[in-house]
């Protein structure tokens, strides 16, 4: 008696055991179903939010080569008083959709999208593009180099280790084919002038001012800042520099001799072949905050006349440094 009793405690304990484990493993299994549905949908959102980011940047890209089309039909010089110049704040994404306001449904749709952006005129700065004309160093540039180093107090031997990684840079690409030559890349970007041996420090503070565009061209003398007008002109220091911002944003100058009617200098001493009042190259940057994670999209935009097009765009999830504006 004793022994049966014994075998039924031990078979009710295996009973119970047995259904302990199958709900632990229906437990378990319910809930890696459960994370790997999380998991999918958590990829799905985040796809469908980087695709909705992708098109609704690219349609601000489409609308700010539109405005830059319209400005060049119009011609005449470019100048910080034109719409282009005009910074676009943080908007509802809803604000661009619902001409109707009575439209509840799209604006609770869009209503946590804010849009932002802001044009640059790259040729408000020198371009490192003109200091290497040929296989050779091209003076006037460097000279213009020289002195935005002489107005930042920077080394000059940085300055020579910049005139010669580009020059170097530069004769490597046209050395005959099978010739290897040790040098570095030519930059396309100015952080990568670090490429070149430049300290960080240097960069970051020749940043607001330089820039590598993909072929030479002229400072715009209407959107250039008071140290690039001094880097750039010669006889134009820091006193004059102000005095020419202040006449600038009453009356744009339409071409070099109005210019330097306002400087008081000679015309025939103004170098028009690096000097100018009007842009081809733009910077475009866009912000979009969908669902609370900010896309910024930053592009380089080539006009010829009413064409527009887009040399390059880069998107990524981390502000870049702002672009100092005059």
């Amino acid at each position: 008696m004793m022994r049966r009793t014994a075998a039924r405690s031990r078979q009710s304990g295996a009973a119970i055991l047995m259904a302990m484990l199958t709900v632990v493993l229906v437990a378990t299994l319910a809930s890696a179903a459960l994370w790997q549905q999380w998991r999918a949908i958590e990829i799905e959102s985040a796809e469908r939010s980087r695709a909705q980011s992708a098109w609704i940047l690219q349609g601000a890209h489409d609308w700010a080569r539109l405005i830059l089309a319209e400005d060049g039909r119009k011609g005449g010089s470019d100048n910080l008083t034109e719409p282009w110049s005009m910074p676009l704040e943080a908007a509802r994404l809803s604000t661009f959709l619902a001409a109707d306001r009575s439209d509840a449904i799209l604006a609770d749709q869009t209503g946590s999208a804010l849009l932002s952006g802001q044009m640059f005129d790259l040729q408000s700065r020198l371009n490192l593009r003109n200091l290497i004309v040929g296989d050779k160093v091209h003076a006037p540039a460097a000279a213009q180099l020289a002195r935005l180093f002489t107005i930042l107090n920077l080394p000059a031997q940085e300055l020579t280790l910049l005139l010669s990684g580009l020059l170097s840079a530069q004769q490597a690409t046209h050395a005959p084919e099978g010739v290897v030559v040790q040098a570095p890349l030519v930059p396309q970007t100015v952080d990568q002038l670090a490429w070149l041996g430049l300290s960080s420090s240097t960069i970051a503070q020749i940043r607001p001012y330089v820039t590598l565009l993909p072929e030479t061209s002229k400072v715009n003398l209407n959107t250039a800042s008071d140290i690039v007008l001094r880097a750039a002109v010669v006889g134009v220091d820091a006193a004059l520099a102000q005095q020419l911002l202040q006449k600038r944003s009453n009356k744009p100058w339409e071409t070099l001799d109005d210019f330097a009617q306002a400087a008081g200098l000679p015309a025939k001493l103004l170098d028009a072949e690096a000097l100018g009042t009007q842009t081809r190259f733009f910077e475009l940057r866009g912000t979009l905050e969908l669902d609370g994670q900010p896309v910024h999209v930053i592009a380089l935009a080539q006009r010829e006349g009413q064409r527009v097009r887009i040399l390059r765009r880069e998107r990524t999830v981390a502000q870049a440094p702002a672009l100092a504006r005059p």
